[in-house]
């Protein structure tokens, strides 16, 4: 009995450590050869990639030297890949017509990789108030989230996300909410933000509007030909507030 107990033992033993191992090697990274047809796009992706010049000229160095840096990528739950860093890559590569690219498979949660796919996003020199404003919101969203997994005070998990994320991302907190305001904008509105056409003090005034009134604001402005400037934005808000009853 004793033998048996102690066999029952070491094979109990045996099967914790090779759980374990196998855990550890789940983590771990490696580097593979990927299809790019095989990577879909991270969901939601506030970052466009835009066919100009850049890309051109990306495509061609990719089309003689590959791509030198490898994308970042997880596995899908059903199977496949989710490209999280590297989209702009993987669409030279397509231009480039090339078979296949290599790619860091990493182990990541939703939130994990939200945050790796905005932080290194967010590196690039050309930024659209529009990608800034979805990118702020989904890091500030996926920090929250995690902040509520692993905060067991009562301290309040958002403010402590706000600071954090100016920290990183080198604009203010104010800032980073004017931002984020961005995006209860309509598509129209926000893409003439985009385009230089409203700043971005007014834009954020005028996201406190309803969305049938940004569609009469829209309609005025393509009408008249203007844009309004930020005192027009904030007395126009603030009438339309009063008017409603809705008071900011």
């Amino acid at each position: 009995m004793a033998k048996n107990s102690v066999a029952g033992l070491l094979t109990s033993v045996d099967d914790l450590f090779s759980t374990q191992e196998s855990r550890d090697e789940a983590k771990l990274e490696r580097v593979i050869n990927l299809p790019p047809g095989e990577i879909s796009d991270f969901p939601n992706h506030p970052f466009k990639v835009r066919m100009d010049e850049e890309m051109q000229q990306m495509a061609e160095s990719v089309k003689e030297h590959g791509v030198l840096v490898p994308a970042l990528v997880r596995e899908k739950p059903g199977g496949g890949y989710e490209m999280v860093a590297g989209h702009r890559r993987k669409r030279a590569a397509e231009l480039a017509e090339l078979p296949e690219i290599p790619c860091i498979v990493r182990n990541l949660t939703d939130d994990e990789a939200i945050i790796v796919m905005v932080d290194s996003n967010l590196q690039r020199e050309k930024i659209l108030p529009s990608e800034k404003a979805f990118a702020y919101k989904m890091k500030l969203d996926a920090m929250n989230r995690q902040g509520k997994r692993l905060d067991l005070t009562c301290a309040p998990v958002g403010h402590k996300s706000r600071d954090i994320l100016a920290e990183q991302s080198g604009d203010s907190k104010s800032q980073i909410q004017r931002y984020i305001r961005l995006t209860y904008l309509l598509p129209e509105i926000l893409d003439m933000v985009d385009d230089g056409k409203i700043a971005l003090r007014p834009a954020v005034e005028l996201s406190y509007l309803a969305e049938q009134e940004q569609h009469f604001l829209l309609d005025t402005m393509f009408s008249e030909d203007c844009t309004p400037s930020h005192a027009q934005a904030v007395s126009y808000t603030h009438l339309r507030a009063h008017e409603t009853g809705a008071y900011l």
